[in-house]
């Protein structure tokens, strides 16, 4: 395994980041008493050395970042740790290469964790011993320190590997392209009024419940952020629920809806029941979304055999090519990923047929 280092001042490691046109990163972050993920370790792989750089040491990490994300970076299921990343520095990287994504098209498991790609390519076990270590907590032990490096130790040789044999099957750009995708901001930018989308149960609602539920929501998630603390913290689902079912006017029936805090009550009860109150008589549009009728029922399953089919054809899992949920759309005439790049000239052409 290549060495690995503390770095406690990222500008001391700038001159062997220019020397390189890739990257493996990983990160470790805390998130269960906080809105925003707190970024604790950034762990950098190249060819001859893993940096195991501490965003919590107080050193110049925008420069670090301006550097950093001039190179191509490699990681496993990118999601999560683009999201810290961009929400911490408000930077992102040129251009990722996913593993996970890419295994994906090679007819992996869609979701195969980074200990199972590597059993996989390189047949070497990696024991997941430190999972629910508190990554905040300081000195770090040299245990996890290991534990950290070796979640980037296979990502560069996991990318050579899978990169060529995506290119024998005329696929890399295909990953190249679902990677891509993991960097529109949108997909980390919180906008609260947009907090309706997560409340769930709440798409069932409808008239003055359902304004009362998007007001809430806002409501909800505008707290959680002045606060950064979790949502769930703030208020629970079923209780926002609750408060749009019923519809309070009063401190006294706030305090009877089951989950709502005392201490929330006497801190936010007022700005509660004025949220309810202006729902009362909005004359809002939304409707719940229908059930599917028997047509399209029919039409859904017609377009899943397509699919199955051809993914069989390419030898990849079904959701690979298409979600149910992708379909769904597809069907409401709503954007779908299945109508864009590679997947369209695969499948999504001959769904529009069917359409």
């Amino acid at each position: 395994m290549p060495a690995y280092s503390l770095v406690d001042r990222p500008d001391t490691i700038r001159s062997e980041l220019r020397q390189q046109h890739r990257i493996g990163v990983d990160t470790e972050f805390m998130r269960e008493r906080t809105f925003f993920a707190e970024l604790c370790l950034v762990q950098i792989s190249t060819p001859d050395h893993i940096f195991c750089i501490d965003p919590l040491a107080g050193g110049d990490m925008q420069a670090f970042w301006d550097n950093a994300t001039a190179r191509t970076w490699v990681l496993h299921s990118a999601r999560q740790d683009i999201e810290v990343i961009y929400q911490t520095s408000q930077r992102m990287p040129q251009r990722i290469f996913d593993t996970q994504i890419a295994a994906g098209l090679l007819g992996y498991a869609p979701q195969l964790g980074y200990a199972g790609l590597v059993s996989e390519l390189f047949g070497v076990e990696i024991a997941k011993t430190h999972t629910r270590a508190d990554w905040s907590r300081r000195p770090l032990s040299d245990a996890l320190l290991q534990y950290a490096a070796e979640d980037v130790k296979y990502l560069l040789p996991a990318h050579e590997l899978l990169a060529a044999r995506l290119e024998q099957q005329g696929r890399l750009a295909w990953a190249e392209e679902d990677s891509a995708q993991l960097l529109e901001p949108a997909l980390y930018d919180l906008d609260p009024q947009l907090a309706i989308d997560r409340l769930r149960g709440a798409k069932n609602l409808h008239g003055a419940s359902r304004a009362a539920a998007t007001r809430l929501a806002v409501w909800r998630e505008t707290e959680a952020l002045r606060a950064n603390r979790p949502r769930q913290w703030i208020a629970r689902d079923a209780a926002l629920l609750s408060l749009a079912r019923s519809l309070p006017t009063s401190i006294e029936e706030l305090q009877e809806i089951e989950g709502l805090a005392p201490g929330l009550v006497r801190r936010s009860g007022r700005n509660v029941l004025a949220a309810i109150a202006a729902s009362r008589e909005d004359n809002n549009k939304y409707r719940p979304p229908a059930a599917p009728d028997e047509a399209e029922k029919a039409l859904l399953k017609r377009m899943q055999a397509a699919v199955i089919a051809c993914a069989a054809d390419l030898g990849l899992a079904n959701e690979t090519v298409a979600s149910r949920k992708d379909l769904a759309a597809v069907i409401a005439g709503a954007d779908s990923r299945v109508l864009r790049g590679w997947r369209r000239e695969v499948i999504g052409a001959a769904l529009l047929e069917l359409v």
